[in-house]
């Protein structure tokens, strides 16, 4: 089958639409590398948008109709938005589900220690990271902190001008011999990805002659004069460490995007661009952007919640139609794009893929119709019926597409949540942008895919 590159369609104007929205989108990766930074930013430009908090609209005890915008935030790390279409909700919805993690460092609950007068944060990684990619980076710490009294702190130390940056140290390479014959895997251990974060000694002579962690004693003294952060206060924190700067365009043509969270916010953000250009559609759109994918889309915040289902049956109680066997009808007759990104062609590393049925830069949109595992194991496999409807709209309406497994059979695999919500019985296929690096601290995608991604989630929304 002959591939087609979406930059060959383009007009003038068209190509200045697709850089256009690459720009909006850098500044989102930029600014937003948490969960909780991107479900603050994404409810800023909703509610600019007309959406209103669900929470507060079933409070006020008013009725829910067709034309209404709302969303729903779960314990701030899960997005859930909601235009509410012109057809009864049992008809079903058009969901664009995403996830917002990120593969990353987290600070560990007693993090700060001093050796050898150095002070250190000893972190754990989150996600499948290759660890040995997060040394001799400049790194940043984004998150929360928060005090026994109930007061956030937000934490953003590294990503603006003037900021400090910290690091994980590699081992020079005089000394790597033995190093250099480990595998990959152990190349660096899960515990020696410890962030430096200072080597100034306090200075009162006092404290001197007292203690013999001076050094972390001192990061202590800046962390409560800057930012009001005790050491104990790191037991109810979460705190990631993030790569320090902002998304860059790749590439002599600017064709390209580094930067971090790609994976999966590349998806997340078009899906969110869609459902506020779409507008009031036939069947309700929902754009549900979840945390936890990483490690296995668990917890309340996760897709295995129920949260999302609460939502749902909060909206048909508010609308005067709420019953279990309408919810099952909703639920079943909703169709889903999960979208995840799928791994581009690497030139340099062929011998993992098959040409034939991989994604490539510039081709578009991309539909998996099955991921998992080797022999399809933890996969979605999407109905050929399904993908025949998709494939229609797709082609009507002008949208570049490409299908794609995750590389050869036997060389891997993985997953999305795609299954857990086909376990409602619902019409679900994976599709999003084809990324390189995967997992790396510093991803690249292609803009035309992104911007055909945006185009593929509108058509999706007002036709599926």
């Amino acid at each position: 089958m002959e591939r087609k590159n979406a930059w060959n369609k383009y007009s003038k104007e068209q190509k200045e639409a697709v850089f256009s929205f690459a720009e909006e989108y850098k500044k989102f990766i930029s600014d937003c590398k948490t969960e909780r930074e991107c479900v603050t930013e994404l409810i800023v430009q909703a509610k600019a948008a007309g959406f209103e908090d669900l929470k507060e609209v079933i409070e006020s005890g008013r009725s829910i109709q067709a034309g209404d915008k709302l969303y729903a935030a779960n314990m701030g790390k899960m997005l859930s938005l909601f235009v509410i279409g012109k057809q009864p909700l049992e008809r079903g919805m058009n969901i664009l589900g995403a996830h917002i993690d990120s593969p990353r460092l987290d600070l560990k609950q007693v993090p700060l220690y001093e050796d050898t007068e150095m002070a250190m944060l000893d972190t754990h990684y989150y996600g499948g990271v290759k660890k040995y990619q997060w040394v001799a980076l400049p790194l940043a710490l984004h998150g929360v902190v928060v005090k026994k009294d109930g007061t956030k702190i937000m934490v953003n130390i590294g990503d603006n001008d003037g900021d400090p940056v910290f690091g994980v140290s590699d081992l020079l390479v005089h000394l790597a011999s033995e190093q250099l014959e480990k595998k990959a895997a152990k190349v660096i251990e899960g515990e020696n990805l410890d962030l430096l974060v200072g080597s100034i000694p306090f200075s009162s002579a006092e404290e001197k002659e007292k203690s013999k962690e001076a050094v972390k004693i001192n990061v202590l003294n800046i962390l409560k004069e800057q930012y009001n952060i005790e050491e104990e206060d790191f037991l109810s924190a979460e705190i990631e460490v993030v790569p320090a700067g902002k998304a860059r365009d790749y590439g002599l043509d600017r064709s390209m995007i580094m930067g971090y969270g790609h994976d999966d916010r590349v998806c997340a953000y078009p899906s969110f661009a869609a459902i506020l250009e779409a507008g009031v559609c036939e069947k309700t759109s929902v754009c549900l952007l979840v945390d936890k994918e990483e490690v296995g889309s668990v917890g309340a915040t996760g897709m295995h919640s129920q949260f999302f289902s609460y939502m749902v049956a909060e909206i048909l109680e508010a609308m005067g139609s709420y019953s279990q066997v309408v919810f099952n009808r909703c639920m079943a007759n909703s169709n889903v794009l999960s979208s995840d990104v799928s791994a581009a062609y690497d030139p340099l590393y062929a011998s993992v893929m098959e040409k034939r049925n991989c994604a490539y830069f510039g081709n578009g949109l991309v539909f998996n119709k099955y991921t998992g595992s080797r022999g399809k194991s933890g996969s979605n496999d999407a109905n050929p019926e399904y993908m025949a409807k998709l494939r229609r709209m797709m082609e009507d309406n002008g949208v570049s597409f490409q299908t794609s497994e995750l590389g050869k059979v036997d060389q891997g695999g993985g997953g999305t949540i795609a299954y857990i919500l086909a376990n409602y019985n619902m019409s679900v296929i994976d599709s999003g942008v084809a990324v390189l690096n995967m997992h790396a601290p510093w991803e690249i995608i292609s803009k035309a895919d992104l911007y055909e991604a945006k185009l593929g989630y509108t058509v999706f929304l007002k036709e599926a």
